[in-house]
């Protein structure tokens, strides 16, 4: 016997305490808590699909900005230099230090891409009446690109680094650095927006999909009899 999902969408298990229990009805705004542990089990957003893919696209441009022009400009000595973030990543790994260099394009360059490309992919996806299975894919692989994206790290190491070479030099803040500030903010409120739950409701999976082709078989099949 196969395992088969629960087809009460109202049940639901807590994700510290694992109490499954069944979800009461929700205002938007409002959130349902675990009896047992006191945590939040479902919080429903306001407009979640249509804030989110708005806060996507403005994260989405200030990524581009952010990776595009000059984060921090130096001047020492009449001499002046400037570097991008990327650019940060490429000298690291030209100074030997090529273990940190994959670490700050991975957390720095490359997770924060995917995050937004996989927000963006999603809230235009799920406005399907029933979202296609890739929807739930992206759902998924969209927590690991979360957690290793870390521009609030690079931001608060830059901010110190600032600090102790400014007695050494002048320091010139670029626009990118202005935009990683701005993107982190972004981010984060795409995470308050962003409603998952309402999403994995409404996804069509395969077994939904096979259901489809039995059901349009045996139609097809009653019909041939009937001729």
């Amino acid at each position: 016997m196969f395992n088969e999902p629960v087809a009460d969408p109202e049940l639901i298990a807590c994700r510290h305490c694992d109490l499954l229990q069944r979800l009461p009805a929700i205002a938007p705004g409002a959130s349902a808590r675990c009896p047992r542990c006191d945590q939040d089990l479902w919080r429903p957003r306001i407009d979640p699909l249509n804030r989110t893919l708005a806060l996507s696209l403005a994260a989405a441009i200030l990524y581009v900005v952010a990776n595009t022009v000059p984060m921090l400009g130096i001047r020492v000595v009449g001499r002046a230099a400037a570097t991008t973030v990327f650019n940060g990543a490429v000298q690291l790994w030209q100074d030997d230090q090529q273990i940190v260099a994959v670490l700050v394009l991975l957390t720095v360059v490359v997770a924060p891409a995917l995050q937004i490309g996989f927000m963006l992919a999603v809230s235009i996806g799920a406005r399907r009446p029933r979202p296609r299975s890739w929807v739930g894919v992206l759902l998924r692989h969209r927590v690991k690109t979360t957690t290793w994206s870390m521009l609030e790290v690079m931001l608060v190491g830059t901010l110190v680094a600032l600090v102790k070479i400014a007695e050494l030099a002048s320091v010139i803040p670029g626009v990118a650095l202005y935009a990683l500030g701005g993107l982190i903010f972004l981010l984060a409120a795409i995470q308050a927006n962003f409603d998952a739950r309402e999403i994995w409701l409404r996804i069509e999976w395969a077994a939904d999909t096979e259901l489809k082709r039995e059901h349009a078989h045996d139609v097809a099949g009653a019909a041939e009899v009937t001729w």
